[in-house]
């Protein structure tokens, strides 16, 4: 192969892996922007989206990185149109990049099918269990200065009454909420990802 022919190669690659992120990503906006409430279950200001799916399927096809990519542009656009003042989003991202890089990583080094399966239910503990430290010492006291601590803990009594702090608080419900919200990811992820592959990769 020639240098010009490696050259263009490589072109066609960067060409195709940032319109891979840039539509991935516009996906990830448009789908975090579709929030499905979920009371009974978790506080009435934590919702449901499915915007980690494209970062998933962006790890897997383009690598790691690109799922982080994903993420970081995601939630930049969210930014503007939310009234979490960043905190969401910090979090979202945060969570979202730990759990498409960890997936990613993992299958780059095991490309089939259960590499991929490992690789995203990996992704998915790594996230539910960052989220315990992550959401008790920057996300909610961030939080208290908009939402008093009370009222926050208020939220989950409503739905369990003897809980009794926060930090139970994040145990119970937001470490299993974070790592179903990331299975339900994983299981969509497996269906859709085969098929889409080809496409991604620029082989059909």
């Amino acid at each position: 192969m020639t240098e010009f022919a490696i050259a263009n190669r490589k072109t066609g690659i960067g060409v195709r892996y940032i319109a891979v992120t840039g539509i991935l990503a516009a996906i990830a906006f448009v789908l975090m922007l579709i929030e499905i409430p979920v009371a009974f279950i978790m506080p009435y200001f934590i919702k449901f989206d499915l915007s980690d799916l494209p970062a998933l399927v962006g790890a897997f096809s383009m690598g790691p990185i690109c799922g982080v990519l994903i993420e970081l542009i995601k939630n930049l656009f969210h930014t503007f149109v939310s009234g979490s003042f960043g905190v969401g989003e910090l979090s979202n991202f945060m969570l979202g990049g730990v759990f498409t890089f960890v997936a990613g990583v993992v299958y780059r080094y095991n490309k089939n099918k259960k590499g991929a399966v490992i690789g995203a239910i990996a992704g998915a503990i790594a996230m539910a269990v960052i989220s315990y430290p992550f959401n008790l010492y920057i996300v909610y006291p961030v939080y208290f200065n908009f939402m008093s601590k009370d009222a926050v803990l208020n939220a989950y009594q409503v739905i369990l009454p003897s809980v009794d702090s926060i930090e139970a608080s994040l145990l119970i419900f937001n470490v299993p909420f974070t790592f179903v919200k990331g299975m339900i990811d994983v299981l969509i992820t497996l269906l859709i990802y085969k098929p889409l592959s080809p496409i991604l990769k620029g082989k059909r």
